[in-house]
C-alpha cells in the first residue's frame, strides 16, 4: 500500500517564452505598492522594462542582488535586515535556487512571530502572511515550485526548511531568462535538475503520480540538455530542460531526493562545489551501488534517457549509467573527484558528514553506510 501522497502546487503556474510580461502587469493589477526583489546582477538588464513600467505607475521596488553563492543564516539575517525596514506587499525572487530560496524565506519570515530557528527543519513553519512569487532564471533547483529552501549553518552543514508555506503563490516559468546562462552553469543546474527526477524515480518512497513527472523530467532533459549547454540560443532547447526543471521541482516535496544529494553535501561544504556540479561528480557512482536493489527501476530510467531495452533488466539499467556518463562528459563537465581537487585524504571525513544526512539516506533504495559511502567516493576518486 503506498503511503499518502500530498502535493502542494502553486497558486498559479505560467509557463512559456516571454511570460515575465505577465508577471509586470500582475504586480499593477494586485495594486502592490512596495515590491521586494531579490535577483542578481546579471539578470538586472533583462528585467529594466518591469522596472520602468512599475516606477511609472508609483510602485516601490527594493533590488537585492547580494545572494551570489549557497545562502548561509548570515546572509539571511543580512537580508532581512533590508527587506524587515521596507515592508514589502509582495516578495519576488528571480534568478538561480540560492535566490529563490532566500526569497521564499523572507517572505515567510516577515510579519511572523516565529524566529528562523524554530521552523528549521520539516513542516515547523506556522504560516506566511507576505505574497511571494518566483521566477527562475535557471533550469536546475526547481526551487519556484518545492516546499524547500536549504541554508549553510556556521559549521558549514547545510540544512533544510520545509514547508507548504514555501511553495510560491505564483510561479513564472520563462525560458528566455535562461538564454544568457553559461555553459557551465547550464550543464550543472541541468544535471541537477535530472537528479532531482532520477532519484524520485528510483526513491524508496516512490509515487506513482510523481513517477510521471520523473519520468517527462529525466526524458526532456536528457534529450536537450547537450545542445542547451553547447547552443545556448537553442530556444527549444532551453524551453525542454526549463520544463525538465519544473517536473523535477515537483518531485521535491512529497518524495525528494536520496543518495546523491546526501553524498554530494560534503563536497559544497567542505570544498565549496557548486550544488549541481557535486551531483554530475557522485550521480553515475550512486547509481551503480544502487542497481542491485532498484534493477527495474533504474531499467526504466535508462529508457527514459534515451537507452534501447536490453535482454535484461541489469544490463538496460547499466546502459543507463553508461549514458549518464556520456551527458556528464559532452556538457563539458569533470568525471571524477580528482578531476576538481578532491583530495583522496578528505574521503573518510566526506563519508562521516554524509551519513548524518538521513533525511535524505533514509528514501535510497539500498542502504548506504559509512563503509559504502567510502566506497562510493573512493569510485567517484579513481574513475
Amino acid at each position: 500500500m503506498q503511503s499518502t501522497l500530498q502535493l502542494f502546487f502553486p497558486g498559479k503556474l505560467i509557463i512559456g517564452n516571454g511570460c515575465l510580461q505577465q508577471l509586470q502587469e500582475e504586480v499593477i493589477d494586485k495594486n502592490y505598492r512596495r515590491v521586494f526583489l531579490m535577483t542578481i546582477e546579471p539578470l538586472k538588464a533583462a528585467l529594466t522594462e518591469m522596472l520602468e513600467a512599475w516606477q511609472q505607475k508609483g510602485i516601490g521596488v527594493e533590488i537585492y542582488t547580494a545572494i551570489v553563492q549557497e545562502p548561509s543564516f548570515a546572509d539571511f539575517a543580512t537580508v532581512m535586515k533590508t527587506a524587515t525596514p521596507f515592508d514589502p506587499d509582495v516578495v519576488i525572487g528571480t534568478g538561480g535556487g540560492s535566490v529563490l530560496d532566500v526569497a521564499k524565506l523572507v517572505a515567510a519570515q516577515l510579519h511572523n512571530e516565529q524566529t528562523l530557528s524554530e521552523y528549521v527543519g520539516i513542516g515547523l513553519l506556522k504560516g506566511r502572511k507576505v505574497p511571494l512569487i518566483c521566477a527562475p532564471a535557471t533550469a536546475g533547483t526547481g526551487s519556484e515550485v518545492s516546499p524547500n529552501a536549504i541554508l549553510v549553518d556556521p559549521d558549514n552543514q547545510k540544512k533544510g526548511i520545509i514547508s507548504p508555506w514555501l511553495v510560491p503563490d505564483q510561479v513564472y516559468v520563462d525560458p528566455l531568462l535562461t538564454i544568457s546562462v553559461p555553459p557551465a552553469i547550464t550543464a550543472a543546474t541541468g544535471i541537477d535538475a535530472l537528479t532531482h527526477c532520477l532519484e524520485a524515480y528510483t526513491n524508496k518512497f516512490a509515487q506513482p503520480f510523481i513517477d510521471m513527472f520523473a519520468a517527462e523530467g529525466m526524458r526532456r532533459i536528457s534529450a536537450n540538455i547537450v545542445k542547451a549547454v553547447q547552443q545556448g540560443n537553442d530556444v527549444y532547447a532551453r524551453e525542454q530542460v526549463a520544463m525538465g526543471s519544473l517536473l523535477g521541482g515537483f518531485c521535491l516535496g512529497p518524495v525528494n531526493t536520496a543518495g546523491v544529494h546526501a553524498l554530494s553535501y560534503p563536497l559544497g561544504s567542505k570544498f565549496h562545489l557548486p550544488h549541481g556540479l557535486s551531483n554530475a561528480l557522485l550521480l553515475p557512482y550512486v547509481m551503480e551501488y544502487n542497481i542491485p536493489a532498484a534493477v527495474d527501476r533504474y531499467a526504466d530510467v535508462a529508457i527514459a534517457l534515451g537507452c534501447e531495452r536490453q535482454s535484461s533488466a541489469e544490463q538496460t539499467a547499466k546502459a543507463g549509467v553508461t549514458r549518464i556518463r556520456e551527458l556528464i562528459r559532452d556538457c563539458g563537465l569533470p568525471a571524477t573527484l580528482a578531476d576538481v581537487n578532491v583530495p583522496e585524504e578528505a574521503i573518510p571525513a566526506m563519508a562521516a558528514e554524509a551519513i548524518t544526512i538521513q533525511r535524505l539516506l533514509k528514501n535510497n533504495p539500498r542502504t548506504i553506510g559509512e563503509a559504502d559511502a567510502i566506497a562510493i567516493y573512493k569510485a567517484a576518486f579513481h574513475a
